[in-house]
């Protein structure tokens, strides 16, 4: 392997996309910083792998997948530290009465609500505009389960968003 030739390529590579894998991993979960910090990790993945990554069919949805499981990972990291807090500060006999489904208010909050392959499916074809297949790819999954998972995504997306959530105004939130 000749390290300048594939440094320019990844470099290259990594001009071109990671920008757009910043996007995906901030509308997966909706921080900015942590957004940023789970693209640089894939593109040091992608660089760690770049033979593996080079060689698939699609190097961009070989990184989208690195995104999405990065996200998952944090995500999940977040839900237990929440439950670990909400267990230590309850009184005993207390309840937790979950999520304020009132303060679902703007696509984006309804979109972190959303389960992670759900999410994954409605923003990359709807927001980064992908194709099924493209997405199917980039997640690991069949063309079908994009197609069903988008649909109850989007489903699910209305009737968090109640009469606001017409077509329209979910695909201009989406692609913000």
């Amino acid at each position: 392997m000749d390290v300048p030739l594939e440094e320019d390529a990844f470099r290259a590579f990594f001009e071109r996309h990671h920008a757009e894998l910043a996007r995906f991993a901030w509308l997966l979960i909706g921080e900015r910083g942590a957004a940023e910090d789970i693209a640089a990790d894939a593109m040091l993945a992608v660089w760690r792998q770049w033979d593996q990554a080079r060689r698939a069919r699609s190097q961009i949805a070989y990184a989208r997948g690195i995104v999405a499981n990065l996200a998952k990972t944090r995500i999940r990291g977040a839900v237990r530290e929440r439950r670990r807090n909400t267990l230590f500060w309850q009184r005993p006999g207390e309840t937790d009465d979950g999520p304020d489904t009132a303060a679902v208010l703007d696509v984006r909050q309804a979109l972190a609500r959303l389960p992670l392959r759900r999410r994954a499916c409605v923003v990359l074809r709807h927001s980064l505009e992908l194709s099924e297949r493209e997405t199917a790819e980039a997640l690991g999954v069949s063309v079908g389960t994009v197609k069903s998972q988008t649909s109850k995504g989007l489903a699910d997306l209305r009737r968090l968003l109640g009469p606001q959530g017409s077509q329209a105004t979910l695909r201009n939130e989406v692609e913000r």
